[in-house]
């Protein structure tokens, strides 16, 4: 299943790059299956979605929980927590 993963702030920062386009494995289901598996791709990736890094993440420009079903063609983003004063 292709997708398009994309990466904000201080994730972006860390990958190196601000989005990817990926044939996921078929067996990813949910969204924290897809961030578990990036986070074995490389090094930086691992730095930058390590299962104890505080994450949001996103399907198709929605909020969501990784529990979210993945869905063919679907966009997904990763990036931190925001916080405002």
């Amino acid at each position: 299943m292709q997708t398009t993963i994309r990466y904000f702030a201080s994730v972006r920062e860390a990958i190196g790059q601000g989005s990817e386009t990926l044939e996921l494995p078929q067996d990813l289901r949910t969204l924290g299956d897809v961030r578990h598996w990036l986070a074995h791709r490389s090094p930086r990736h691992a730095m930058a979605l390590a299962p104890d890094k505080p994450l949001r993440v996103a399907r198709d420009h929605v909020m969501a929980e990784p529990e979210t079903p993945l869905r063919p063609g679907c966009e997904v983003a990763f990036f931190p927590p925001v916080t405002g004063g």
